[in-house]
């Protein structure tokens, strides 16, 4: 089945939805992000439980009354995410040039320039959705995606990815086909932070001193490709506004120690993440594969008699 084309279709009540945020002001969308995020705190005890367990092993120095307000923030801030992405890949090019900029442009044009494949490091921020859109709207560029699930949100980001001129190809393709556009000059828009489970390369590195079962795919691409590594981060910068911004190649990732590079990525991100901690993507179980013998992270402790 087409990337384009997911298994799950909403209703017309669905689809008149999606179209209601494509002409709402989007600072009008980011407060109604607000209100959803609020209601995500206050309601979803499962994905409260992942914040704060993920925050609880990744800043053991903070008290927990500052635990518990970075994860109310969190979640504020991904409710805004998560509607204004919707909004603007339902909208016009002309409404999400207003709603993102781009810095460290220079980077991604000159590493294209000299012919050589781009490997843009995009790593869980809240913002990822509409930093993607922003990108590919101005070159198009290829990316992975998994089949959504079955609810709105999923089905309208899925929906909303190919807008713009992104093409999708699935997760268990086959990668010289990504090797082979990446040579032909086609950038990859790749998310690396995401737990593999046990199927799949990886290696167990530390992310904020805690051993995560991490992708080892963006060297071994690098060197197969040719391609330099180009992180791309997008920040929330004010109400319905945000950055994407493109850093400079990652030094020093050369594919020939796969364990290595990713080990020197997760440094790199975790710098960047302390920069912003509300906004990177704490919801998610990142550290759910464990090393053989180690017991979950996210178990629920029984209750005291």
């Amino acid at each position: 089945m087409p990337a384009d084309q997911p298994s799950y279709k909403p209703g017309l009540f669905g689809r008149g939805f999606l179209r209601l945020l494509g002409l709402v002001p989007v600072p009008a969308i980011a407060l109604l992000g607000y209100v959803f995020g609020w209601l995500a705190w206050k309601l979803d005890r499962r994905r409260r439980h992942i914040v704060r367990t993920n925050l609880a092993l990744c800043f053991p120095e903070l008290s927990e009354h500052a635990r518990n307000d970075l994860m109310r923030r969190h979640f504020l801030v991904f409710g805004r995410a998560l509607l204004c992405a919707l909004a603007v890949g339902a909208g016009s090019r002309a409404r999400l040039y207003r709603t993102v900029t781009i810095e460290g442009r220079q980077h991604y044009d000159e590493a294209l320039a000299k012919g050589r494949g781009v490997i843009l490091y995009a790593p869980h921020f809240t913002a990822l959705e509409v930093g993607g859109l922003r990108i590919t709207a101005e070159r198009p560029m290829l990316a992975m995606y998994r089949e959504p699930r079955r609810h709105l949100f999923h089905w309208g980001i899925h929906r909303n990815r190919t807008h713009f001129g992104l093409e999708l190809i699935e997760r268990e393709a086959n990668m010289r086909h990504v090797i082979r556009r990446l040579g032909g000059g086609t950038p990859f828009y790749y998310l690396p932070d995401i737990d593999p489970g046990h199927s799949g390369s990886h290696a167990f590195v530390p992310f904020f001193g805690i051993p995560a079962a991490t992708v080892t795919a963006v060297s071994r691409l690098a060197k197969l490709a040719n391609a330099l590594v180009i992180p791309c981060i997008t920040r929330e910068t004010g109400l319905g506004r945000y950055t994407a911004r493109l850093y400079p190649p990652v030094e020093g990732v050369s594919g020939e120690n796969p364990q290595a590079d990713a080990a020197l990525l997760n440094r790199w991100l975790e710098n960047e993440v302390r920069r912003t901690p509300e906004q990177y993507f704490w919801i998610h179980r990142r550290f759910k594969t464990r090393p053989a013998g180690e017991p979950s992270l996210y178990e629920r402790r029984a209750p005291r008699a």
